[in-house]
């Protein structure tokens, strides 16, 4: 192993409340970028030297070594950062998969996304502007919070607004220069998914992947009715499922393009030594964390 960052879902699946949970005794992370050092007689698809990441979550990436299956594994080019790498699995292509598969946008519409400082909103950010789509992106306040917006505003954020402003009256005026958008990304819920809900167009779509605020999404009913809106859920894992390993690889090449022609970074990242999980652990479950923990072995 050479990196493997601290998400969310992983500290779920230690908690037992995760969608997939491994047998005991396991090991956690289920993210990260390893170099081949040996294969077997019967392998034909790597080769030592190759950087490879997991086929899907369960894996166990927070160690040194192990020893993979071939399906197990999806080679991903060592020309892109390790950073990139360590971080492609699970949040790009989350971020990707729910921009492409539940609304037909086109350039120029409009995406509404709260945790925008998130690992999946920071990629939603980039891969938005690579697709010429418009997005206003939800955090919540905080001191620093214009260096925030400037920051997300550098990876191609077109606006940055708090829970706080999103509830305000103005927002109406907010829709006059730009269209009212046909998808919300959720990964909050509580209050802050029902005023996700209340910007969207009608017939629009509310996305929901996650659930920071541990609050059940509350949907007005005149909102349902007169707006015709559409609660979906995303989960990758379920993704792969229904899709073949070569649509889950291409679909790894295709952000593997966008990181190389500069449109896809890594999130704001720290590198902790593994032998120092615990304060990297303890870091990662701070609130307004601005960034992501990587551990490196």
């Amino acid at each position: 192993m050479l990196a493997a960052p601290i998400n969310p879902s992983d500290i779920n699946m230690i908690q037992g409340n995760y969608g997939l949970l491994p047998e005991l005794p396991a090991v956690g992370g289920n993210e990260g970028v390893a170099q081949v050092v040996a294969v077997g007689s019967n392998v034909t698809g790597l080769k030592p030297g190759d950087w490879v990441i997991p086929a899907n979550a369960g894996l166990g990436t927070w160690r040194t070594e192990a020893v993979f299956s071939e399906e197990a594994l999806i080679q991903v080019p060592s020309d892109i950062p390790l950073q990139s790498a360590a971080t492609l699995g699970v949040n790009p292509c989350t971020a990707y998969r729910m921009l492409m598969d539940f609304e037909q946008l086109q350039p120029g519409d409009s995406v509404i996304q709260n945790a925008s400082n998130s690992g999946v909103g920071q990629a939603v950010i980039q891969i938005a502007a690579a697709l010429g789509l418009r997005t206003i992106n939800v955090v919540r306040d905080r001191p620093d919070i214009q260096k925030l917006s400037d920051r997300l505003k550098s990876l191609g954020a077109e606006h940055v607004i708090t829970e706080e402003e999103l509830r305000r009256p103005e927002m109406k005026n907010f829709f006059k220069d730009m269209p009212q958008p046909r998808l919300a990304l959720n990964c909050v819920g509580g209050k802050s998914s029902t005023e996700l809900l209340r910007q969207l167009a009608r017939g629009g779509t509310m996305v929901t992947y996650g659930g920071m605020a541990k609050q059940p999404v509350i949907a007005s009913v005149s909102l349902l009715i007169f707006k015709d809106l559409k609660l979906r859920g995303f989960w990758l894992s379920q993704w792969k499922k229904d899709h073949s390993p070569d649509q889950f690889k291409e679909l790894i090449l295709t952000l593997c393009d966008l990181i190389r022609r500069g449109q896809l970074t890594a999130p704001a990242c720290s590198q902790v030594p593994l032998q120092d999980y615990q304060s990297a652990l303890e870091a990662s479950m701070k609130p307004f964390m601005s960034s992501k923990q990587i551990l490196t072995m």
